[in-house]
């Protein structure tokens, strides 16, 4: 089975086609990082004329990388939900135009379960069932993931998320947009050990997260140390507001393997490609005798493969029905939850 796979959700355009027998024929990617860093942050309108401009000629480039035409899909696939309303509708726009001008199926997408299998695009040899801690943009999660298409939520940030910790901390340090990744390049040079911040939830009992008030703490201290802040206090807050996120996320996640009982955790999404986390991870899951699994690090921010595969592997499991009826919706907020249900419905 082969699969035209769009991604248009927020600020990447992602396009790939993916072979159920070869692999990853090809994929090109557009990131609108330098054009939203004059704003600090996405502008959503600029999103979406950007996503119209680059998506045709990426869908172009990629099809021609691939030696193969439209003709030759099985089917085509797009991001449907969550993300930016605008941004969605151009990639389902043009998915559906494209379908219907090759009579080819049509399928929609859930971004989240695009990166939740993607660490099996860089190991093909990682099989169901593991923990999955799932860290990208606005959600932060811990899922037991049984098998493909069944998904049992552990836990969920109940507010702030991971990276938006991470981007709203940075912003605080006066660095610059995308934020994550700046932090962590300034962490590198401070003591993580600088400054006492809170884990929130830590002792929780449960599996889920709160960063708000992390958030809190960071601006507090950025205020007690005023505008002459020094570069390596500056340096000094960020590894221990990365420290502080970190610890967080790993000693959930190994909560979550010893209640779920299952031998191997995966890690996706944006905040999966901090090298302190993984570092974190790999020491706590060889003391436990657990796996950890990551995607690449140029599968870990949004992408075109994640959803050609994640759809190929749905229509091959037979989880999903592709349809010729071109009526395409998208899903601007969409919880992972109610895939399960939304699948039952399509396959009715």
């Amino acid at each position: 089975m082969r699969v035209l796979g769009l991604e248009t959700s927020c600020d990447e355009t992602g396009i790939a086609v993916y072979d159920s027998r070869d692999g990853l024929l090809a994929h090109a990617l557009h990131s609108q990082v330098v054009m939203h860093q004059a704003y600090g942050g996405v502008v959503p309108e600029l999103a979406s004329r950007d996503h119209i401009a680059r998506t045709l000629p990426l869908v172009q480039q990629t099809l021609h990388d691939a030696g193969c035409s439209l003709g030759d899909m099985d089917a085509i696939a797009y991001t449907r939900g969550p993300g930016l309303a605008g941004a969605l509708l151009v990639g389902a726009g043009l998915a559906t135009a494209l379908a219907m001008a090759a009579d080819k199926p049509l399928l929609g997408v859930h971004h989240l379960e695009g990166h939740l299998l993607s660490p099996l695009l860089s190991d093909p040899m990682l099989t169901f069932p593991f923990v999955a801690l799932l860290v990208s943009g606005g959600h932060t999660m811990l899922l037991d993931v049984a098998d493909l298409g069944r998904y049992r939520l552990l836990g969920e940030t109940v507010d702030d998320a991971a990276g938006e910790a991470f981007d709203k901390s940075a912003k605080l340090l006066g660095l610059g947009y995308p934020g994550g990744p700046a932090l962590a390049r300034l962490a590198a040079f401070g003591n993580p050990e600088a400054f006492a911040l809170p884990r929130p939830k830590l002792h929780s009992g449960n599996l889920d997260f709160s960063f708000a008030g992390l958030k809190t703490a960071v601006l507090t201290r950025v205020n007690q140390l005023g505008t002459n802040i020094c570069e390596q206090s500056r340096a000094d807050l960020a590894a221990s507001t990365q420290e502080a996120i970190t610890d967080v996320l790993c000693r959930k996640s190994m909560q979550a393997l010893r209640q779920s009982g299952r031998g191997t955790l995966v890690v996706a999404g944006g905040v999966g490609a901090n090298s302190r986390l993984r570092e974190k991870l790999d020491a706590a899951c060889r003391q436990v005798g657990a796996r950890v699994c990551y995607p690449d690090l140029q599968w870990c921010t949004d992408n075109g493969p994640m959803i050609a595969y994640a759809a190929c592997r749905r229509l091959q499991a037979g989880l999903a029905k592709a349809s010729h009826s071109y009526a395409f919706d998208i899903r601007p907020r969409w919880d992972l939850a109610e895939l399960a249900e939304v699948t039952a419905q399509d396959m009715a």
